[in-house]
């Protein structure tokens, strides 16, 4: 117990003797800097001089950790910055689509009025709005109707080839049966050849030619045109060019883009008119006119 005793009368002594050799270091710090004196001046330099360079450990957390925040504030300005980019370059995409379709409908605007057609033939375009969606009937529904003056009958084009022709008519759209439909007959004549045949449409891409009169005459690349017999479609239309398949019958690949219809050019297409009386077109009536003697 005296051990224990002792050791507690010279901690106290020890604790007291260390905070008055601090006070006093303190105290002659503060006064070594705050005396006036050139020769002190260039003492505190030189303690600076070895002192400072050798806390650079002590500022480095303090360093690192002004960065980190420093980082943390750039990284949140970009991450800002990226979700606006990303806000931008969703409405971008958003008017390139926009644009794709604008240029699709404009090309094929373009292609409608670079076809050549007779200039005693009128049109009037409309847009495609369904299609039958069936295997069994190849049909589309146009914007233009009875309103519009549109005749059941009347020849449809696209912007490079013949798609088919009227077959039902409402007050604001009509129904236009495809050249591949099973139901569709139309008379063609090959070019140079001049064969005459029919196009029939049996549901496929490639409706098949029939009735040919010699089949010899007829090449693969052949233009295929309407030949205006009937008086249903107007003569000279492409409907495409001559292909066999590989059973060796010959077909017609379409020279109309059946995959892509947005509009179509409805030919007014009144026929031909019916010759009633003969003599009049062998010798005209005025010069059948018995001549008045004066």
């Amino acid at each position: 117990m005296a051990k224990d005793r002792a050791q507690v009368d010279y901690t106290g002594p020890l604790r007291r003797l260390v905070l008055a050799v601090l006070v006093l270091v303190l105290a002659g710090i503060f006064l070594l800097w705050r005396i006036d004196s050139p020769r002190v001046e260039r003492f505190r330099a030189q303690v600076t001089d070895t002192i400072v360079p050798n806390m650079d450990w002590a500022m480095a957390p303090i360093t690192g950790t002004i960065n980190l925040a420093r980082d943390f504030q750039s990284y949140r300005r970009i991450a800002e910055q990226n979700t606006e980019l990303r806000r931008e370059l969703r409405q971008m995409q958003a008017w390139k689509e926009a644009a794709l379709q604008l240029e699709q409908e404009n090309a094929r605007l373009l292609d409608l009025n670079n076809v050549r057609l007779d200039p005693r033939l009128t049109y009037i375009t409309g847009v495609v709005l369904a299609d039958s969606g069936s295997p069994f009937r190849q049909s589309v529904l146009l914007n233009v109707g009875a309103r519009d003056g549109i005749v059941e009958g009347w020849a449809t084009m696209d912007g490079i080839g013949l798609v088919g022709r009227i077959s039902g008519v409402a007050q604001n759209t009509a129904r236009v049966i495809l050249a591949t439909d099973a139901s569709s007959r139309i008379p063609a004549i090959i070019q140079p050849s001049g064969q005459k045949t029919i196009v029939a449409g049996d549901n496929s891409a490639a409706p098949p030619l029939d009735f040919l009169e010699n089949r010899e005459l007829v090449r693969p690349g052949d233009r295929v045109v309407t030949s205006g017999d009937g008086g249903v479609f107007p003569a000279g239309l492409l409907i495409g060019q001559v292909a066999a398949d590989p059973g060796g019958r010959l077909r017609v690949r379409l020279a109309a883009d059946y995959e892509r219809l947005e509009f179509l050019r409805v030919l007014r297409h009144y026929g031909n008119e019916p010759v009633s009386d003969t003599n009049d077109v062998l010798q005209p009536a005025a010069l059948l006119a018995p001549e008045v003697s004066e």
